[in-house]
């Protein structure tokens, strides 16, 4: 399944790599590529960029053939320590390029002009691809869209069948942007829950092929469960292939959507 913007062309479903590292998320990302995944997703601070990248160039794929996704961290929240940030995540990565570039995380220094500045440069000289934000709440992302300075492809937030982000995903529709889920599967909670459990059941599927099924089916949503095993690995691949009826998205759509699990100190005012 892929999403396509005028901006992207994105594989719907990725392999989120936090908090693997080293050797252990070296060969999670050869495992799941091996699957057929072509959606890696990471970031300077997961400290794996490194391992991400021997894992693509262990895989022997082009790298046409290849998405990814890294995102950098709030300690940079204007132009030039941006940039650095980004060279330095391409060198890690072993990289020309990246196709898409994220801000991790607003700061409340943020200087969201330049860095947008610096983001809109670094696409045009061919080093990403496509740029995003991660974790703006919709007040903060309506600014960044109307700055104008750089076109903007895709936000990243927390996002499954428990938590409400249908205001971000109107901005994200009305923007021709891709929203990516991360925490898809809500540390688990989300496809133990009955409901999740009882429509799986009638599918012959497992609640976390039920939670990403859901969440794929609402048009230009991606998500990046994270999963070490290439069991787990294949299990969610299987969400591709899964249709969920109108009655079992009702059931799903009708859960109460107040349960956020990544909620650090730093975190924006996500009512804003």
């Amino acid at each position: 399944m892929i999403l396509r913007t005028e901006q992207l062309v994105m594989p719907a479903l990725g392999l989120g790599t936090w908090p693997m590292q080293g050797a252990a998320c070296q060969a999670a990302v050869e495992s799941a590529l091996a699957l057929g995944y072509r959606h890696i997703d990471t970031a300077e601070m997961y400290g794996n960029e490194a391992a991400v990248g021997a894992a693509l160039r262990a895989s022997g794929l082009p790298r046409e053939a290849l998405f990814v996704t890294t995102k950098l961290w709030w300690d940079k929240p204007d132009g030039p320590r941006f940039r650095a940030a980004a060279m330095a995540s391409l060198e890690r990565l072993g990289l020309a390029a990246v196709d898409l570039l994220l801000i991790h995380w607003p700061s409340p220094a943020l200087d969201l002009p330049s860095v947008l500045e610096a983001m809109a440069r670094l696409r045009e000289e061919g080093r990403a691809k496509a740029l995003g934000v991660s974790n703006f709440p919709p007040g903060l992302l309506r600014r960044a869209l109307d700055l104008a300075i750089a076109p903007l492809a895709c936000l990243q937030v927390e996002h499954h069948a428990l938590l409400d982000q249908s205001r971000l995903l109107a901005l994200t529709e009305a923007a021709g942007m891709v929203l990516t889920s991360y925490t898809p599967l809500g540390k688990g909670e989300v496809a133990a829950h009955p409901a999740v459990r009882a429509i799986a059941a009638r599918h012959g599927a497992t609640g976390a092929q039920v939670a990403l099924a859901y969440l794929l089916g609402k048009g230009r949503v991606a998500a990046v469960p994270k999963a070490a095993s290439a069991a787990r690995q294949a299990e969610n691949l299987g969400a591709l292939a899964l249709r969920l009826a109108p009655e079992d998205v009702a059931a799903l759509d009708a859960l109460p959507k107040d349960r956020r699990f990544v909620n650090p100190s730093f975190a924006p005012d996500w009512a804003a």
